[in-house]
């Protein structure tokens, strides 16, 4: 086995697919940004609200005031300089940082995609992206190879089958398959798109969808992966990606997932697509073709790489299931929710009214949460544990600072998951702003009053 895993590590191959993946990763990242800028969201998400929901451990972690468009315009560059493979790993490595600061600044903006695009960004880090096709190839020859190591495209494969497949067993679960929830809210008020809005009411294109989606999620890794159903496989992503888009406002993500679909055809495709960039750039493509091969010693610092790249999968494949060490339902709780590839999988809103009172007189008073929270933060608030809590504690010290003393921070909220009616969701009769928030279950969090089977 050790002779085979040598031999694995050992193997080459035309270094032409990651040269086209970094090149259309660096462009969509660059739309993706120009868009949130373009948009005002840098505005609207990071600098107008007075207040800003972290991640646990990272709440050093803020918007930074007019520097936050600093901070875009550098993640901007960097995405220029990994597209054209300049300074390549310090782009790249600019790049990782920059993003995961952005996603890290208000987790009410997360979406599993820019965790994705985090991931990713870091994996490109230890890969040799940069050895064809690119600015530092062409300037210095000693990083320029035609051929590189197999595993290092098999590792950009390996993560997008990692998003795929979890986001189907994801969807193994009875409120998807068997009452098509939350689709059956979310694509009758589609009725408007044109030629496709009447289907949209209908309830069996609901399960259609359902089960198609989960189908589609655990065999598209298979179907890229074998030559005699890559076409076929690639037709289904640019189907369901573009209906994902048509549906769905979820931004850049459908076309991102559509390019990096390429990687899984062979290297006779991407020379024909470097071969139409450098007709459009003007640079003879030829010159890279060196004919040279990369080969990673047994040196130190090529170990180390095999074990940070060991770890961030062996994280990538058990992180999702960290939800198992929690009581009750994960779609109640979301204790696990996160980082796990759980795509668009359930309906929640939720009302939360927050009551402060003095412990020694009993006086009370109702918070407008609308004095401190955007619309957008409220909604995300309601129906979050670690939102809750955190809101408490900001809550506890505002008002303290207004000279409110000896004061708890109680809430009323009520989440319905669903379509189903809404529940008590907190313990009304726990002090919040005593509650620390942690990695451990949450115990003032209601019981769900009905079941979800599935994984």
């Amino acid at each position: 086995m050790v002779l085979n895993l040598n031999k694995y590590l050992q193997k080459k191959v035309e270094a032409a697919p990651l040269a086209v993946f970094r090149i259309f990763f660096g462009i969509m990242m660059l739309g993706s940004i120009v868009r949130f800028w373009a948009n005002g969201w840098i505005e609207t998400l990071y600098l107008n609200p007075k207040f800003h929901f972290s991640y646990y451990g990272f709440e050093w972690v803020k918007p930074l005031g007019s520097i936050t468009y600093i901070i875009f315009i550098i993640c901007g560059l960097a995405s220029i300089g990994v597209a054209i493979g300049y300074k390549y790993r310090f782009s790249i490595l600019i790049f990782f940082l920059s993003f995961t600061y952005i996603e890290l600044m208000d987790k009410t903006t997360y979406l599993n995609h820019y965790y994705f695009i985090s991931a990713l960004s870091f994996l490109m880090f230890f890969l040799p992206a940069n050895a064809y096709f690119s600015w530092d190839a062409k300037k210095n020859y000693k990083v320029a190879f035609q051929r590189i190591p197999k595993w290092t495209i098999d590792c950009v494969k390996l993560m997008l089958g990692v998003v795929y497949f979890y986001a189907g067993v994801a969807k193994l679960n009875s409120d998807w398959l068997f009452k098509a929830m939350p689709l059956k809210i979310w694509l009758p008020s589609k009725f408007d798109i044109p030629f496709i809005g009447d289907l949209l009411t209908k309830e069996w294109v609901h399960y259609v969808l359902s089960w198609g989606g989960t189908i589609y999620d655990l065999m598209i890794p298979f179907l890229l992966l074998w030559s005699r159903t890559r076409y076929l496989g690639f037709a289904l992503v640019v189907f369901f990606h573009v209906l994902t888009r048509i549906l769905f406002p979820i931004g850049m993500f459908p076309y991102i997932m559509i390019v990096s679909a390429l990687i899984f055809f062979d290297d006779r495709l991407h020379h024909k697509i470097l071969r139409i960039i450098s007709n459009i750039i003007k640079v003879n493509k030829k010159i890279f073709d060196n004919g040279k091969a990369l080969v990673y010693g047994k040196n130190l610092v090529n170990q180390l790489n095999y074990g940070v790249l060991i770890l961030f999968f062996a994280i990538q494949l058990l992180f999702p299931w960290r939800y198992l060490l929690y009581p009750g339902e994960l779609f109640w709780t979301e204790e696990g929710y996160r980082f796990s590839w759980r795509v668009m999988l359930m309906e929640k809103s939720g009302y939360a009214q927050f009551k402060i009172v003095n412990k020694e007189t009993g006086k009370w008073f109702y918070v407008d949460n609308s004095d401190f929270l955007t619309p957008f933060q409220e909604k995300q608030m309601s129906f979050q544990p670690d939102f809750i809590v955190e809101y408490a504690h900001y809550l506890k010290q505002h008002f303290e600072k207004d000279g409110h003393q000896n004061i708890g921070i109680y809430v009323e909220c009520y989440v319905a998951l669903n379509g189903r009616l809404s529940q008590p969701y907190i313990d009304p009769n726990i002090d919040l702003g005593q509650e620390k928030d942690s990695f451990k279950h949450k115990t003032w969090i209601l019981p769900f009053k009905d079941e979800i089977k599935g994984i």
